[in-house]
């Protein structure tokens, strides 16, 4: 017997073909957005520094892309209320301390890239 929590079948098949077809949309957005960012760094002359902040940037977008598509997952699952709420508060605190350790990775690839390019100006 289905809990009240559960969703009908058919409706629960929709959704996750609409998570799969968002998720194969941010894929490809991220992945035309990668390409032309590459395109840019060579056509600029990025500096290496920057070159490496902006590949960094990029991976953590779509580490945190797969994480809250994961979380969509999990969610999808979810057999009650409690369960609900169980997996918001796991994902926030992941979360929380993965953009706590992303910001600091970014803001040092960026005082690099700083540093770097001051000194070829010199």
């Amino acid at each position: 017997m289905k809990s009240a929590f559960e969703m009908p079948t058919e409706l629960k098949a929709m959704a996750e073909q609409g998570i799969e077809t968002a998720r194969q949309a941010f894929q490809g957005y991220l992945s035309a957005t990668e390409k032309a960012l590459g395109a840019f760094e060579t056509s600029s002359g990025a500096h290496a520094t920057t070159r490496e902040l902006n590949r960094k940037a990029m991976g953590f977008a779509q580490e945190n892309l797969v994480d809250n598509f994961a979380f969509l997952d999990k969610l999808m699952r979810a057999r009650d209320a409690e369960d609900v709420v169980r997996l918001y508060a796991e994902f926030a605190q992941v979360q929380a301390q993965k953009f706590a350790s992303q910001s600091k990775s970014l803001g040092e690839a960026a005082a690099k890239s700083m540093t770097s390019m001051g000194k070829n100006r010199e």
